[in-house]
């Protein structure tokens, strides 16, 4: 593998590795949406946007529109969640309001990105609904939707089922829109972790995931089934897309460009925040919902209700 640029410097004041941390808690609002559903609607935000995208891709339309559009209204969806523009214009809510909104919730979650890449971002937010997904996607799209990704494992170690288990459509998806975000911090195209991020567990679709321990079991053949399977999900798209989407697959392999830097930041994060996300979990206590969580809000009633957790022993941790 070539050697990761540690400070690559993008020309308007962030500088690559030196910027993550900051941009840490946004990378975990969006390993969320692997998590978010609303009724009448299949899949989660993740598994939805992946769909979408690939729809939008195999159209013909523009990659880096894609990715600007898909990656703001994600970062939007960070903080309102199933509320989205069909929703609002439902109730009534006019465009510009809509618009509004969605900046509001933009700008509140968007603070650590490079302000070159949060404007070009902001601009994508126009209120209007998700364009529906009105034509199928190719085969391999559903396919990764209902493979599951194989948890923690390590050759010689007993594998951790992680459950429920995210599938392949939502970590590809979150990637994908990890990119866009770190792209700002290496001085990126976003077009290219975005497409990256997408295509990169192609192979999955006929290929269930065993993890790091199976595939060292796989030996000489793994990288035969890998290209093999990654081959056959390439049929399924237009001929115009196997050249772009063939060399977005190069930045799985190296870290040597900044596209390259800002795909391996965004697939090494989300693997990691997976399993933290699990970790929150298993921790979550009612002393974290009642006191740091908040989970009696403020309002007229909020002191009648705390009266109620003292009664039954719940009482507010702060």
């Amino acid at each position: 593998m070539a050697q990761v640029r540690p400070n690559v410097v993008d020309g308007q004041g962030g500088v690559g590795l030196a910027s993550l941390a900051g941009l840490l808690p946004l990378f975990r609002e969006l390993n969320g949406l692997k998590r978010i559903r609303v009724a009448g609607k299949e899949g989660s935000w993740a598994e939805r946007l992946f769909i979408r995208a690939w729809v939008r891709i195999t159209a013909g339309e523009n990659i880096a529109r894609i990715a600007r559009e898909e990656t703001a209204a994600t970062v939007a969806a960070t903080l309102l969640a199933g509320i989205d523009a069909e929703v609002l214009a439902a109730g009534g809510v006019p465009t510009d309001a809509r618009r509004e909104i969605f900046q509001r919730a933009f700008d509140a979650a968007a603070g650590p990105l490079h302000p070159v890449l949060a404007a070009a971002l902001r601009a994508a937010l126009t209120g209007e609904p998700t364009r529906e997904v009105t034509t199928p996607p190719p085969p391999f799209v559903s396919l990764l939707a209902a493979q599951p990704r194989a948890g923690a494992t390590r050759p010689g170690f007993p594998r951790v089922i992680l459950e429920p288990a995210e599938n392949h459509a939502e970590h590809c998806a979150i990637v994908a829109v990890n990119g866009v975000v770190a792209a700002g911090a290496f001085d990126a195209d976003p077009a290219g972790p975005f497409l990256t991020g997408l295509a990169h567990h192609l192979h999955n679709a006929f290929l269930p995931d065993a993890g790091d321990a199976g595939d060292h079991l796989l030996g000489e053949h793994q990288r035969l089934l890998l290209e093999s399977f990654r081959a056959r999900a390439l049929r399924e798209l237009p001929d115009f897309l196997h050249g772009p989407v063939h060399a977005s697959l190069a930045a799985v392999y190296d870290a040597a460009t900044p596209e390259a830097c800002a795909f391996q930041t965004a697939d090494s994060l989300d693997r990691v925040l997976e399993m933290e996300w699990h970790a929150r979990s298993a921790a979550f206590t009612l002393d974290v919902a009642l006191g740091e969580m908040d989970i009696i809000h403020p309002g007229p009633v909020q002191a009648f209700q705390l009266e109620v957790m003292r009664a039954v022993g719940w009482a507010r941790t702060r």
